[in-house]
């Protein structure tokens, strides 16, 4: 299905990928701490509705 050198160059690529991402996440670490601060109660709101989304499909199913 894919050849070997698609593979090497997939593998490559998410390794490079992934490393560029944390190493610009950590050099943005005291920026996002001072903006988004409070930003992980809005994830965790989101996951709540969803959450009762699926709870509400459920109990009008039976």
């Amino acid at each position: 299905m894919f050849t070997t050198g698609q593979i090497y160059f997939g593998i490559l690529f998410a390794i490079v990928f992934v490393a560029a991402m944390i190493y610009t996440y950590r050099k943005d670490l005291r920026l996002h701490k001072t903006y988004y601060k409070g930003s992980s109660w809005i994830f965790l709101g989101f996951l709540g509705f969803i959450g009762l989304l699926f709870v509400i499909k459920l109990w009008l199913k039976e």
